[in-house]
């Protein structure tokens, strides 16, 4: 892999973690205070975890587009890019998330699909509580993944100069 290229996306990559870390403010500056009584506080909320999902989705996608060099647009596209993070690519790229994180991703992908599907439908409290609980479980989890993967690329990179 070229040094320049890699500075580049490595530099893409620092981006988008800074975005991934921008929305997990706000989401947890809108979570406060978050009672079933305030459906706008839930609905506010609700768009931080979409957009906190939809933030981790596009750095995948800066690595599939990098690396792959294809994301197709099937109607499964999402749940296939996220699997596509769990596999190492032999002699490409490792692996970008563990399974532990994938499962917690799957399970937003999820809300973030309903979030943007379902019109007319009432946020609940107690689904919105478990996205929530599961974003701030996911987020130190996905920063130490990505801080992994860049490790290992740069150790990779570093063996083949």
């Amino acid at each position: 892999m070229e040094t320049q290229n890699l500075a580049v996306f490595q530099a893409d990559i620092a981006a988008q973690c800074q975005a991934i870390e921008g929305v997990f403010v706000s989401l947890e500056q809108r979570a406060v205070g978050l009672t079933p009584e305030s459906p706008e506080k839930l609905e506010s909320v609700a768009y931080q975890l979409h957009n906190f999902y939809s933030a981790i989705e596009d750095l995948f996608r800066i690595i599939a587009n990098f690396f792959e060099n294809n994301v197709s647009e099937t109607a499964r596209w999402h749940s296939l890019l996220l699997q596509r993070m769990t596999q190492p690519v032999q002699g490409i790229r490792p692996a970008v998330i563990t399974a532990e994180s994938y499962a917690l991703l799957n399970a937003l992908r999820g809300f973030r699909h309903f979030f943007r599907h379902a019109y007319g439908v009432s946020i609940e409290f107690a689904q919105l509580q478990s996205n929530l609980q599961k974003a701030r479980q996911l987020k130190p989890m996905v920063d130490k993944d990505i801080q992994a993967f860049l490790q290992a690329l740069s150790s990779d990179s570093a063996g083949n100069t």
